[in-house]
């Protein structure tokens, strides 16, 4: 069975193709389009269908889009209730007849399409099959959706058994996590739908003053639900422009949702535990993201294992409503194998761009050699390689790559990228050392998901890496998955002792993470990159022509 999945309805238009029960392909549009998160400038609409992603994963599977059985859309419009209180109801008019009209839109972009063989999925369904029905273990599992909103619903809590998904709870709007946490976004001067992780960051700088507020507003309920009472952000901290003053009191605010936030999600991951018996959870959603929520669900909570899609946020539900329909048609899928699901080049491709921009370039016997030489040079490396992720992290195929020794490489990197100060950078590292650096999380923790404590001897270590809270966004690299990336940690580690590198995203503030050569060579001729590490070749800075 051949099914493409297609997400285009509220932000991060996603495409993704199984076929015969194997993913073969899952890409967002923004790394086509070049437009972050598909959003584009009022008045355009939001709305973008991922022509180009899903051009992409036809092509990658050697399909015409005549071949395909079917085409799951993660979002059913007949389940939208007008009139829905909080909601502007000629958005919702708008959106509920493009959904409606999607199937010919899609038929238009991709010529030879039968527009009868497109499927509408529920948005929550398609989150819930993007990791119940892809995590990596066999069985039965819990599943916790939580996001801002899908077609009435902000979250379900459910079960798989036999690949077939039992909705337990289902939260309807206007009450929603993940709007609130938007909403908060906005107030703080970020950009919603996009920022959220910058408040999680910020929350890490202050105490939770308002918590108590916060308890009687937001609240969990006895049906597997929750309460979310609107709150005005203003009397607890000034509205902030996009490039005001960041003070306490904002901070204090961040910290008091992120807490109340945390707290929430861990009683509705122990009503589900009660009312299934699953010693494993799924989770996915845009909450899903936050992963110092993860961890404390993981650490604190009922649940054995704990496995978080890395493609959480809407463009994951093109994989989720792929994998539904797969299922309900009795030919369950295989697990994900990874986050590498993007588009790759040869390297004879990769040469060829490097000669069509007359860029001096070298081969040396072992690029993951060279690029852990430069790093113990002190050196920021830019490291494109293999298939690139899909999802919003990087995890060593499309990475700014840095010393954690020097402390002040964490401001060298937010200054290369433009992002703000407060903002913590990732660690790398080898996955049989993990565990005598940081605990607390899990670990394998290949998706970086979760935060984990350092232990203290390490702090000082490794301080690029260490938040102001302690903690560190870990991601654990495996060998035998990524062995190129294991090389060049080995080797980093035998002329440092350090087995730990700084991973962060191959692009600078407000543009899509790298996805082909031409942006590889665009960030690095534009950003203060020491070196550019691009399939067997090396560039570095000095070798850009005049």
């Amino acid at each position: 069975m051949r099914v493409l999945g297609i997400n285009a309805i509220f932000h991060d238009p996603a495409a993704a193709l199984v076929v015969d029960g194997e993913i073969v392909a899952a890409a967002e549009e923004e790394r086509f389009s070049r437009r972050k998160h598909g959003k584009r400038p009022v008045p355009f609409s939001a709305w973008e269908l991922p022509e180009q992603a899903a051009r992409w994963c036809l092509k990658q599977a050697g399909l015409e889009p005549g071949d395909l059985d079917a085409v799951a859309y993660s979002y059913d419009p007949k389940l939208v209730e007008p009139g829905q209180q909080g909601l502007d109801e000629r958005w919702e008019e708008l959106r509920t007849q493009y959904a409606e009209r999607s199937p010919y839109f899609l038929a238009t972009a991709l010529p030879g399409l039968d527009p009868e063989i497109v499927r509408f999925v529920p948005h929550h369904v398609a989150h819930a099959g993007s990791t119940g029905l892809a995590a990596p273990f066999d069985g039965d599992c819990a599943v916790l959706v939580s996001d801002g909103r899908g077609e009435c619903a902000s979250h379900l809590a459910g079960s798989y058994r036999n690949h077939r998904l039992e909705t337990l709870s289902a939260q309807r709007l206007p009450h929603s996590l993940g709007l609130m946490y938007e909403e908060l976004t906005e107030h703080l001067g970020f950009l919603r739908s996009s920022d959220e992780y910058k408040v999680m960051a910020l929350a890490s700088y202050a105490e939770p003053a308002h918590l108590d507020l916060m308890r009687e507003n937001i609240y969990a309920t006895d049906d597997g639900g929750f309460v979310v009472r609107p709150i005005d952000w203003g009397t607890l901290a000034k509205r902030r422009k996009a490039d005001g003053e960041m003070t306490q009191e904002h901070a204090e605010l961040a910290a008091s949702v992120q807490v109340r936030l945390e707290e929430v999600l861990l009683d509705l991951v122990r009503w589900v535990h009660e009312r299934t018996g699953q010693r494993r959870l799924t989770m996915a959603g845009g909450v899903a993201l936050n992963c110092v929520a993860n961890t404390r669900i993981f650490a604190e909570g009922p649940f054995e294992e704990v496995w978080v899609q890395p493609a959480s946020g809407d463009a994951g539900t093109a994989l989720g409503a792929a994998l539904h329909v797969v299922a309900e048609a009795g030919e369950p899928a295989a697990a994900m194998p990874g986050a590498d699901l993007g588009r790759e080049w040869t390297d004879e491709e990769i040469r060829g761009y490097l000669d069509r921009a007359k860029i001096t370039y070298s081969e040396p016997p072992s690029v993951a050699a060279e690029v852990a030489k430069a790093l113990a040079g002190d050196e920021v490396v830019a490291w494109f390689q293999g298939r690139s992720e899909y999802g919003p992290r990087a995890l060593g195929r499309r990475s700014l790559l840095a010393n954690p020794g020097f402390e002040a490489n964490l401001q060298r990197l937010n200054d290369v990228k433009g992002r703000e100060q407060f903002r913590p950078i990732a660690p790398m590292v080898l996955v049989g050392r993990a565990p005598e650096i940081f605990h607390r999380g899990p670990i394998p923790s290949p998706y970086m998901l979760f935060v984990h404590d350092v232990h203290p001897e390490w702090k000082d270590r490794i301080p690029a890496v260490v938040h102001v809270d302690g903690t560190a966004r870990v991601q654990t690299v495996d060998p035998a998955r990524e062995p190129l990336l294991a090389e060049m940690l080995t080797e980093f580690d035998r002329l440092t002792g350090l087995p730990v590198v700084v991973n962060t995203s191959l692009n600078t503030a407000g543009r899509p993470m790298v996805d082909d050569p031409r942006d590889a060579l665009e960030c690095f001729g534009s950003s203060p990159v020491d070196l550019l590490a691009i399939g067997p070749f090396v560039v570095r800075r000095t070798g850009v022509a005049a």
